[in-house]
This record gives C-alpha cells, structure tokens and sequence, in this order.
C-alpha cells in the first residue's frame, strides 16, 4: 500500500530534470521538492519546469519541503507557498515547528507556537492544504511527548506529521515514537543513520520493517539522502526500500 519516493534535496547540487530523470529510471513515483533550492516559491519559472517535466517523465509530487518555520516565520507568511504548491500538484505543505529542542521552550512559549501554528493551518485550511511538521532533532517536534502536545495543542485535522526515525536515539524510542504519531503521520523520510553516520538503507532492512508495522501504508515513504550522496545510489537504495515493502 505504500507508495515511494525521494526527497529532492537529497541532491541539492542535481538539476531538477537530472532529478526527475532518475526517480523515473529506478521505478520511484513521487518527488518531494524542496523550496530552498529546486522550486523556491518566488520562482515561477522552476516550479512550472518541474510540473512540464514530471509530466513528461510521469513522476508526481508527493509534497513540498519548505523552510518555513513557526516561531521564526510570521504565520500568515506561509501563504506565500500555496501557489508553487499547487503548481507542482501537490496539497501537502512539510514545515518546521520551532528553532531549538523542546526542553528548552517554557510552557507560555510553547502556548505561543501552537498558536501561531493554529493561525497558520486555519489560512491552509481555506485553500486545501495540509500542513506537516518536520520530524527533526532540535526542533519542538524532537520527542515523542512533545510531538504529542503539540498535535493535541493544536488540534487541527489539517495539521499533521512527518516521521522519520531519530539517528540519536535507541530503535526502541524510535518505535515508541513511530506508534504514537503514527495516526499523524502524512509523509516518513526514510534513511538509515546512526549519530552521525550514513549508512546504507540495505543494511536497516529489518528495523524499518519495525517500524512501518505502525503505519497503515497510507504514506508516503520517501529516500532522504544517499549514504555516500551519490546518483549512482539510488538504484541500490531504492531496491533496499523495495525489500522493506516485501
């Protein structure tokens, strides 16, 4: 039931056709676009390339990963997204929830961002966008608990998650976090790290197996960098994702 993809700032320095071109080669389906570098907002003319070249090469957009981050950014600002978003075919809007770990926010602060994320997914509830928030060390969303508090602070059926396993924590966390979020989750970024190291995905086979058994196949699974950040990876990666689905 799960569909796969790739995060396209898993090559940031690859055009957007090299891109499109070698999702296609080894099977994958979706894109996820970053707006940092591949299909900034502002950029009409990149976002409008990649919709004429994934309809060509029959790739689709799976989501777009943005930069924009609550507790930075003014809330309202995250309507300036909308547009590229729909030009690449996607309602699905990936964003960052707070600039450092959860431990460091005070209740009153915390009170602020979900707030602030309220303003935020009421504006994309008008246009049919659902906002989801990285899954990310040093970020609000960094526990399991406070990834928690947050969806029950906020309380908005368009406001979801990402999940994606934390390379600093024990499997055994990670399989705790993936069984609470998993009812949030839209989209999981799919690597195998460990600290601070790439490792390939064929070697974690057995472990996400663990950890999609807590999602219902309706994410999406998405290859976030290579361990060696090489194109020529993705053919090996993606048939390691291949085996996790068998």
């Amino acid at each position: 039931m799960f569909k796969t993809g790739l995060v396209s700032i898993s090559f940031r320095s690859l055009s957007a056709e090299e891109i499109i071109r070698n999702v296609s080669k080894v099977n994958l389906e979706f894109v996820e676009w970053g707006s940092d570098i591949h299909a900034p907002f502002d950029n009409n003319e990149s976002v409008l390339s990649i919709k004429r070249l994934s309809e060509e090469y029959g790739v689709k957009t799976s989501s777009y990963g943005t930069y924009f981050r609550i507790g930075k950014d003014k809330p309202e600002d995250i309507t300036q997204y909308f547009k590229a978003a729909k030009t690449l075919g996607t309602n699905v809007l990936r964003i960052w929830i707070g600039s450092r770990g959860s431990a460091d926010y005070t209740s009153e602060e915390k009170k602020q961002l979900y707030n602030s994320c309220i303003t935020a997914a009421q504006l994309a509830e008008k246009e049919g966008i659902v906002l989801c928030c990285e899954c990310h060390p040093k970020t609000l969303t960094d526990t399991v608990d406070s990834t928690m508090e947050l969806m029950q602070g906020v309380g908005c059926d368009n406001f979801r998650m990402y999940w994606q396993p934390n390379q600093f924590m024990s499997v055994e966390d990670n399989l705790l976090f993936a069984k609470k979020t998993a009812p949030f989750t839209v989209n999981i970024h799919v690597f195998n790290w460990k600290e601070k190291e790439k490792y390939p995905l064929s070697e974690g086979i057995q472990t996400w197996k663990k950890y999609l058994e807590y999602f219902d196949g309706s994410q999406k699974l998405l290859l976030e960098f290579m361990p060696d950040d090489r194109i020529e990876s993705l053919s090996s990666e993606t048939e390691a994702l291949q085996k996790i689905l068998m």
